[in-house]
């Protein structure tokens, strides 16, 4: 029997060598991604959200999914509250500041503590209600802290979130344009304020379009501002979830 041996041309002995290592590189590059998106910090985000008052369903949303939100895979411990006379025995436990709240804080030493506490240099995240003016008696939430802040909003319905500045650090991993339904907070700066950095924007079918999500340039705290956040179109959103948590992160370095 005669053995007809085969010839193994170059352009063979080539595919043979790249194709195993092509596919070593593309095992490595998935695992570096699935690392980026999981991206864990070392040691859990110590987080107060305060929530409570009129037009939102905050135990549903807040206390319920964002909490969930936070609490996976331990990225935060989330500590959650109503009650805005708690706020004050928290602030020297936690990382980051989470307000959420409509309610009034009627304790003066808890808003002193809260100016304190951005004075200090930690971090805040304000969520839709609370970046509504809401507290006439104490101006200096709105001024300082949010630099600025909404008195209307359209009503409940569709809208374009847009990415205007993607490589900061609370945009990582979000689309840069997505469609929601939500309240869409006429969101205005105060000239007075500190100014904010507006990284994402809103608009729907009217000309007018307005900060959606933005850092606030305070001399010392990390702030980020996320307007969304009525009910389950926001919350249940990958693309919200993700900025929250980015939020999150972000604020308490």
């Amino acid at each position: 029997m005669n053995i007809i041996p085969i010839e193994i041309t170059p352009h063979l002995r080539w595919n043979r060598l790249l194709i195993p290592g092509l596919m070593f590189l593309l095992l490595v590059w998935g695992a570096v991604v699935a690392q980026v998106k999981a991206d864990p910090p070392k040691k859990a985000i110590r987080v107060l959200m305060v929530g409570g008052g009129a037009s939102h369903d905050f135990d549903r949303w807040y206390k319920g999914s964002d909490v969930a939100t936070l609490s996976d895979k331990d990225f935060a411990d989330v500590t959650y509250t109503d009650k805005t006379d708690e706020v004050l025995s928290y602030l020297d436990k936690i990382d980051v500041l989470y307000l959420t709240n409509n309610q009034p804080f009627k304790d003066a030493k808890t808003r002193e503590a809260i100016m304190k506490f951005a004075e200090s240099g930690k971090g805040l995240v304000l969520g839709h209600a609370a970046l509504w003016y809401n507290w006439a008696d104490w101006p200096e939430y709105n001024l300082k802290l949010v630099s600025g802040g909404s008195r209307g909003h359209d009503k409940y319905g569709p809208f374009d979130v847009t990415a205007v500045n993607k490589k900061h650090p609370v945009m990582k991993g979000v689309p840069a344009k997505f469609t929601l339904k939500d309240e869409l907070y006429y969101h205005k700066v105060d000239p007075n304020g500190a100014g904010i950095e507006i990284l994402a924007t809103a608009k729907n079918e009217k000309p007018e379009e307005y900060p959606s999500v933005f850092v606030v340039k305070h001399p010392h705290a990390r702030i980020v501002g996320i307007a969304l956040g009525h009910d389950g179109e926001s919350h249940d959103l990958k693309a919200y979830q993700q900025l929250l948590k980015n939020a999150i992160r972000w604020a308490a370095k």
